[in-house]
């Protein structure tokens, strides 16, 4: 008897990489099929809705960086980026990361309160993949040669058609992901880099938040605990 998605939709544990996902059809509907591999990112819709006409307008694909006459389609450069990423998070040896010493510290301590079961709290996968990306596309993607640089010139020319004046790299996690922590998290890498290297200028001190309203900026009030968690590991 085949196991139905609505019976089982998890698959996967959230504090691993997803081994397994629910195949989709056409519309994004599950086929109750499983794939054994990590789903690729891709722009899906899970309620079809009317076919609409779509408009040429100014736009990047990943393998022309200066087309303007195709759809803006990130995913390729999602995908690729990801499988870099998964190349680099199993380097065996902390020496070939390529980051700070104090980057590797951070590293090697989430990455081992993830896999302590004993841990009650710990980072989700997604949350520690949002800030391994952050850290390689700052400090490896520099030193990784033509394909690092691919990257990096993906990212500024696709700021330059959107917003020449404000350079900007986003993270997308699902609802209920745990963004206040990768927040925090990521704070710790900049702030902690930044106080052992005061005269870098690779990493910062200095935090803007913005909050759309009162009862998410009293939320945001836990980012000062987690911050104050992840300084107190000795980095």
């Amino acid at each position: 008897m085949s196991q139905s998605f609505f019976d089982a939709p998890i698959l996967n544990s959230p504090y691993r990489v997803p081994e397994r996902n629910w195949e989709l059809d056409k519309d994004g509907r599950p086929t109750d099929r499983i794939i054994e591999r990590r789903r690729k990112s891709d722009l899906i819709s899970a309620m079809p809705g009317a076919k609409a006409k779509v408009s040429k307008q100014a736009s990047l694909a990943f393998d022309d960086l200066s087309t303007e006459d195709v759809d803006y389609n990130p995913t390729p450069f999602i995908n690729e980026l990801r499988d870099a990423v998964d190349t680099w998070r199993n380097l065996p040896n902390p020496a070939q990361w390529r980051v700070s010493p104090v980057t590797q510290r951070l590293l090697q301590h989430w990455r081992a309160i993830q896999a302590d079961e004993s841990v009650p709290i710990r980072p989700f996968f997604c949350q520690l993949e949002a800030v391994e990306v952050a850290i390689w596309l700052a400090e490896v993607a520099p030193k990784d040669g033509k394909r690092g640089k691919r990257f990096l010139d993906w990212l500024k020319v696709s700021n330059a058609a959107a917003n020449p004046d404000l350079f900007r790299i986003a993270l997308k996690l699902a609802t209920g992901a745990g963004k206040t922590t990768v927040m925090a998290m990521l704070m710790a890498w900049q702030v902690l880099n930044a106080a052992r290297s005061p005269s870098s200028k690779s990493f910062g001190k200095g935090f803007l938040i913005v909050a759309p309203g009162i009862t998410i900026r009293d939320r945001l009030r836990v980012l000062n605990r987690l911050l104050k968690n992840s300084a107190s590991t000795g980095v």
